[in-house]
């Protein structure tokens, strides 16, 4: 082999683009090899993503890790220094808001309310009358309630937060290679060697799998069973002129859309019902969603939606965990050096800066010395016992 690292990385964007930098930041003495096929990241989740950040979950860890993310991204160019070369990830706090249309979901929202608040979120619960009088231009009659996080929850540049972690993790040192991991050395439940697809074959002291969709293969060429796989979203933007709303937060609603504004149009998406498994290779965007699934949900929630054009649309990639669709974390159990950050489901942007620093904790010490991410750890996917997030979208 020709060269050996402490840490190999498969996956740079931006889970993987965190870690290394953290290693760094935390070790600057050590060698860490980034392995990324795609240096445009053209395709990845993190360029595909909506860029938002939220503290409205029902699992206390996931608020926690959204608590330090969103801290993390408003101050990120202090974080980083001058050597991530981002001045500002231009943090938008119009807020989240789920929608409720059950007197039980408005039962829910109030405990999760207060379990939110209680960790340093602002969520409040607010009522369809409370609701209509900030957004007139709202149809609030199929409402109970609404959960609303009036700070430190938006949008961001997603970007920016990758381009950042990378330029600061290349500055402290870690090495990027364009290529793609393409088969493990095992000895003893011990990845020893890493194959890249150009040939060349590295010694490594611990392996990251953060490859994203691509992660399942990653976890099979060490025998391991990792339950993700390439879900497609289709995202619209559209342009609808009587319904300027700028304030609006993002919006996700019981009907089973979300929106949010977009430099005075609209981003918008659902999850059709015939969700599944997609083709890796497949980037053809669902054009029939719009006007089959989307505008009639649109024009119920607010009449201003009666006249819309798409303008835009794209089609990204979850790592989709099929068990529980939240991340799984940490070193694989019955192997030394084989550690995992993967499956985050749509929401791996917003958790790279605390899942980025927790991953290295780890691999250096054994153990997470700020976070404790145990709860998110491969031990419940080896047992089958799904550690279930009722705020999912």
């Amino acid at each position: 082999m020709s060269e050996r690292y402490d840490v190999v990385i498969a996956g740079g964007a931006v889970t993987g683009s965190s870690a290394a930098w953290w290693l760094m930041k935390m070790r600057p003495d050590l060698k860490v090899l980034v392995v990324e096929p795609d240096p445009t990241y053209a395709k990845s989740a993190t360029a595909l993503s909506v860029a938002s950040v939220r503290g409205q979950f029902s699992n206390p860890v996931n608020v926690q890790i959204s608590r330090f993310g969103v801290d993390f991204i408003r101050h990120f160019a202090e974080r980083l220094g001058p050597a991530g070369e981002v001045p500002s990830l231009g943090l938008r706090e119009n807020g989240y808001l789920f929608l409720v249309g059950s007197a039980e979901g408005a039962k829910l929202a109030e405990e999760l309310a207060v379990m939110q608040r209680g960790m340093g979120a602002a969520t409040e619960v607010v009522t369809p009358a409370e609701l209509k009088a900030t957004y007139p231009w709202m149809e609030v009659g199929d409402l109970t309630a609404g959960s609303l996080g009036r700070r430190d929850e938006g949008w961001f540049d997603n970007m920016g937060l990758l381009s950042g972690f990378r330029n600061a993790a290349r500055a402290l040192g870690a090495t990027y290679v364009k290529d793609r991991v393409a088969g493990l050395t095992m000895a003893g439940g011990r990845v020893t060697g890493v194959r890249l697809s150009s040939g060349t074959e590295v010694a490594c002291g611990a392996l990251l799998n953060s490859a994203g969709t691509a992660s399942a293969s990653v976890a099979a060429m060490a025998d391991l069973a990792l339950p993700v796989e390439p879900r497609k979203r289709t995202v619209f933007v559209v342009d609808a002129p009587n319904a300027r709303h700028p304030e609006a937060p993002l919006i996700i609603d019981h009907s089973g859309i979300y929106m949010r504004p977009e430099h005075g149009q609209w981003i918008t998406a659902t999850v059709p019902d015939d969700d599944g498994p997609c083709n890796p290779d497949d980037w053809e965007p669902d054009h029939a969603q719009f006007e089959d699934l989307i505008w009639p949900r649109l024009y119920a929630r607010a009449p201003g939606f009666d006249a819309v054009k798409v303008t835009r649309l794209w089609v990204g990639h979850y790592d989709y965990n099929t068990l529980d669709q939240n991340a799984v974390l940490g070193l694989w159990p019955g192997t030394e050096n084989f550690f995992v950050a993967a499956g985050f489901s749509g929401h791996g942007l917003q958790q790279a800066p605390a899942v980025g620093r927790g991953l290295a904790e780890v691999i250096l010490t054994g153990a997470y010395q700020t976070l404790d991410l145990g709860q998110l750890g491969v031990e419940r996917v080896l047992k089958g016992e799904p550690f279930l997030e009722k705020a999912v979208v």
